[in-house]
């Protein structure tokens, strides 16, 4: 019974090891096909693409713009609940400090509600200390938003449950970067 247990075990482990690896290839070898949208998922792709330019600005009042007031981020420690707890766990990454992170939407999705969309895309990180190893980083995001009353989306959950990518190349960052779009591909 423990030989089965075991085996049983070190098969589990094995394909959760072969789908991690290969999953993390498949995430370096090319981004998700650019989907055509509709006007309002281009609004959303736009506010996404607002979104990551407020950290790579280090604005944190833009950042904290786009949250929803109920928003939940999910990371590595948990779930992070409500805007201003948000914006002050993302305070580091805001400013810039350690890790260097940006996204991009490749896709967004309006389904039957028409005030809730979901983007996702690759995001990538840069660890720039000197002899960072890895120093590049890659993988997807998954984001629900939500359209407020006065027309405005803001990020209501957001988070990969503590994802941290796969390693990339220098190279493989700038193909990536390289082959998104400059503007929303409308339908």
């Amino acid at each position: 019974m423990k030989e089965i247990i075991g085996r049983t075990a070190v098969l589990a482990f094995a394909s959760a090891w072969l789908f991690a690896t290969t999953g993390a290839a498949m995430v370096q070898a090319a981004p998700a096909p650019h989907n055509a949208m509709s006007t309002a998922e281009c609004e959303v792709w736009s506010r996404e693409r607002s979104f990551a330019q407020s950290v790579a600005d280090h604005d944190a009042a833009a950042f904290a713009e786009h949250l929803h007031p109920g928003a939940v981020f999910i990371d590595g420690k948990g779930a992070i609940r409500g805007k201003a707890a948000i914006a002050a766990d993302w305070t580091p990454l805001v400013k810039g400090e350690g890790m260097q992170l940006h996204w991009a939407a490749d896709q967004v999705v309006i389904g039957g509600d028409p005030d809730v969309a979901l983007s996702m895309g690759p995001y990538w990180m840069e660890d720039p200390r000197p002899g960072a190893n890895p120093r590049y980083r890659s993988g997807r995001f998954i984001s629900t938003w939500r359209r407020d009353a006065r027309g405005t989306w803001h990020v209501l959950y957001d988070g990969g449950g503590g994802n941290q990518g796969a390693p990339a190349s220098e190279a493989g960052i700038a193909t990536l970067v390289a082959s998104l779009p400059a503007t929303c591909p409308r339908g």
